[in-house]
C-alpha cells in the first residue's frame, strides 16, 4: 500500500498552471509567481478573471511566457496542455 505523504507541499512542478485572478491577488499572480513559474519551467499557465470573464493560456517559449490564446464570455476552448478536450467557459461564470 503507498505511504501517505508526509508534507502539505509537492517537490516536483507541475506541468500546467492556472491562477483565479481576484483584484486582491492579481498583482501577486502576475508579478510575482508567474516569473517563479518560468523559472520552475512550467510549461502551461492559465489566467482566470471571472469579473472580466477571461480566460488567458500563456506558454513557456524560451524561458519567457507567451500569450497563445484569450478566452471570453461563453467561448468553447480547447486549449493545451487540454487540448483533446473542449469545454464552454460558462460553466466558469455559473
Amino acid at each position: 500500500m503507498p505511504s501517505l505523504p508526509e508534507t502539505a507541499w509537492f517537490e516536483i512542478a507541475p506541468d500546467w498552471v492556472c491562477e483565479i485572478l481576484s483584484s486582491e491577488t492579481m498583482r501577486l499572480d502576475r508579478i510575482i509567481k508567474m516569473p517563479i513559474y518560468a523559472k520552475l519551467a512550467i510549461q502551461h499557465l492559465w489566467l482566470i478573471d471571472p469579473n472580466l470573464q477571461t480566460l488567458k493560456a500563456h506558454a513557456l517559449q524560451e524561458s519567457n511566457w507567451s500569450l497563445i490564446a484569450t478566452f471570453a464570455d461563453n467561448d468553447e476552448i480547447s486549449i493545451a496542455p487540454f487540448a483533446e478536450h473542449s469545454f464552454s467557459l460558462s460553466v466558469l461564470w455559473e
